[in-house]
């Protein structure tokens, strides 16, 4: 793997099919500058092409700070050109995390704000120390989310208090984005990342084939006819039901074993 200056990839638990991103500029609380994006969209794209990999963790350096959305130093005197090109990497970046084919697991250490939040919305699962803060001020800078917020929020919580957030601004406590569905769990700093591992590593031992098609299926499906995602999981089912890891899932379950997926 390539070494990143504002990611750093832990492959440590790679053996139990979990990898683990940790955005790496605490120094600017881990705020998204055109570099950092870059390198998200090669780490993504590279991480996709790795066969042993079942589960990803997206994370950040220090206790401060999950990411503090755009760098706005950087946006400092940049022109509308250039505001736009940089954008356009942000959007590569967040579609890429969002499409990703296997589950994304965001563990949120700090403030989330802006491109932060959006980031961890963008995640399949998402849990959070109990210090961790996070919103949508982009209101206050006149601007508004531009990699998913109005649209990601809305479909993670009822579409009454998404809107009271955006139109706000304001920032939400852990326990209060727990309460409202925003986060799967909240744990202490010491927890966050260990019991974070302790789920991915879990699901990591499902099949790789179910797990993709269980994350198609209701992405796609989410934004179709009740019909037509029936149709869509139907087809993912077949998938699965036609694939070899079916085959060794049911000889596994007979012969009181683990089975041995082998993704295909």
């Amino acid at each position: 793997m390539t070494n990143w200056e504002t990611l750093i990839l832990n492959e440590e638990h790679s053996d139990e099919h979990v990898y683990v991103i940790e955005l790496n500029r605490p120094e600017a609380m881990n705020s998204l500058n055109t570099k950092m994006a870059v390198e998200l969209i090669e780490c993504l794209t590279s991480l996709e092409q790795q066969k042993s990999l079942r589960v990803l963790i997206l994370t950040a350096k220090g206790e401060k700070s999950f990411c503090a959305g755009a760098d706005l130093k950087e946006r400092k005197g940049m022109t509308n050109a250039q505001w736009k090109q940089q954008h356009d990497i942000f959007e590569d970046a967040y579609e890429l995390l969002r499409n990703f084919k296997f589950p994304v697991i965001a563990a949120v250490n700090g403030f989330a704000l802006g491109g932060g939040m959006e980031m961890l919305l963008s995640c399949d699962l998402r849990y959070a120390a109990e210090h961790a803060k996070m919103g949508l001020p982009e209101v206050k800078l006149g601007i508004i989310p531009g990699v998913g917020g109005t649209q990601l929020l809305p479909r993670a919580i009822p579409v009454g208090l998404a809107k009271e957030m955006l139109f706000r601004g304001n920032q939400v406590d852990a326990n209060k984005a727990l309460e409202t569905g925003i986060l799967n769990g909240v744990y202490s700093t010491e927890e966050l990342m260990p019991k974070t591992l302790e789920i991915a590593k879990e699901i990591a031992q499902n099949a790789p084939l179910s797990l993709q098609s269980i994350k198609k299926s209701i992405s796609t499906g989410l934004h179709t006819d009740i019909n037509t995602a029936l149709s869509i999981e139907l087809d993912q089912y077949y998938k699965c039901a036609n694939s070899e890891d079916r085959l060794e899932g049911v000889l596994a379950f007979n012969e009181k074993r683990k089975p041995d997926w082998q993704g295909k």
